[in-house]
């Protein structure tokens, strides 16, 4: 299906990383609807390999990250650019930029708040004008974080007339491997973090990603430790994509219109079998954010130990990973409510790889807010958007039980 710019529904920019490979694979077994895409990247060579060993036929782009003129055609080609090519404050902010100027919509796998508000205040003015829709943390950072909130809180509102006051989500299952890419935007932001204090204190911020103006002040529950939750009698461990999450989840509140409450509290943290499990893996991941923290550790990290760029889960891990996240909330009336998130695949890059095509396929041709700017994605896609996971990516928001 053409769009106006006689051109593509998506073009995918950064097709030869490791999550691109995986989307080129997604859209060529792709069958529930009529698509219209093209992969983009530097190397011509490698995009070339990549349409080999997937079996496709389909148009590429050859275009660096600093070529502005390039980007620009590419974005005038199609609806809907999608963009794995991180760590994206390195590497991002051109493809947002052409984008911007072309009215061109976007989506990216970015979990980097920093980066995301930088963006923000840059170009939020002139994607206004412009019309672009620019859709950031569409993977599993942070769609499953940010619909399961949406969708627990449509449903507090449809039984009470109010949104609940407080949500909390536990991380019950999770299997699935890390990507070399993945890794390097976690560094990238400690890197930056340590250099500029004034980031560090932004970071810390539930509220960092905001509109200027907004009205929350609510202290938020942070879990740096393992703690025994009373509420929901079970033990919990810090979860390592809570930095990013929690803080889309509030833009997102900001988003809709306040739709969560000027008081709306929000904690994501992991549950754990027993008290020993939650120490031991609380006491893992802080000392490896010690490590990363100091140069010649992490040096040595990222020479023996964690993936490089390029690499990931293997197939048969990305086919076994799941995952299983609750979210727990409690109405105006003292009922509580429980909503699951449910993924068929690896959480970062199986069921990435699904989840930012299909919001892009929503951007490109279901029926959603034509006004442009930086939106997230409950704020702009929501329920078409849940309708999409659970029909083509293996992804499942619904209600579990209330009380």
């Amino acid at each position: 299906m053409a769009n106006e710019k006689n051109g593509y529904d998506l073009v995918l920019y950064g097709a030869t990383s490791f999550v691109g490979q995986i989307i080129c694979e997604y859209l060529a077994a792709y069958k529930d609807e009529q698509v219209t895409w093209a992969m983009a990247g530097r190397s011509e060579q490698k995009l070339i390999e990549v349409k080999q060993r997937v079996g496709i036929d389909v148009p590429h782009v050859v275009v660096n990250a600093d070529d502005e003129d390039g980007l620009r055609a590419m974005c005038e080609q199609t609806k809907v650019v999608l963009t794995t090519v991180g760590p994206y404050a390195l590497y991002g902010e051109s493809v947002v930029k052409a984008c911007v100027n072309t009215g061109t919509a976007y989506c990216d796998l970015t979990g980097e708040p920093q980066w995301i508000k930088r963006m923000v205040d840059k170009y939020q003015s002139a994607a206004q004008q412009s019309g672009a829709r620019l859709v950031n943390c569409t993977g599993f950072d942070s769609i499953p974080s940010d619909l399961g909130v949406y969708h627990l809180q449509r449903l507090a509102i449809e039984k009470t007339g109010k949104p609940a006051t407080q949500i909390k989500m536990r991380v019950h299952r999770i299997r699935g491997g890390a990507s070399g890419g993945t890794v390097a935007s976690l560094l990238n932001v400690l890197k930056e973090a340590k250099k500029d204090p004034g980031l560090r204190k932004a970071l810390v911020n539930p509220y960092v990603l905001c509109p200027e103006g907004h009205p929350y002040s609510v202290r938020q529950k942070n879990h740096k430790s393992a703690e025994y939750d009373d509420e929901l009698n079970m033990w919990t461990m810090p979860f390592v994509m809570a930095s990013i999450n929690e803080r889309v989840v509030h833009r997102s509140n900001a988003l809709l219109g306040n739709m969560y409450g000027e008081n709306f509290r929000y904690d994501e943290a992991m549950s754990a079998k027993n008290k020993s499990i939650a120490k031991k893996t609380t006491l893992g991941l802080g000392a490896f954010m010690v490590a990363a923290n100091i140069s010649p550790l992490r040096i040595l990290l990222e020479k023996f130990v964690l993936p490089k760029p390029g690499e990931g889960p293997s197939k048969e891990e990305q086919l076994n990973g799941i995952y299983d996240m609750r979210f727990y909330g409690t109405l105006a009336n003292g009922e509580k409510i429980e909503v699951k998130v449910l993924g068929d695949r690896d959480p970062g890059y199986g069921s990435t790889a699904k989840m930012i095509t299909q919001a892009g396929l929503c951007l490109a041709n279901d029926s959603v807010d034509t006004q442009g700017g930086f939106w997230t994605p409950a704020s702009l896609l929501n329920d078409k958007l849940i309708k999409r996971l659970a029909e083509h990516a293996g992804v499942i928001v619904e209600e579990v039980s209330s009380q």
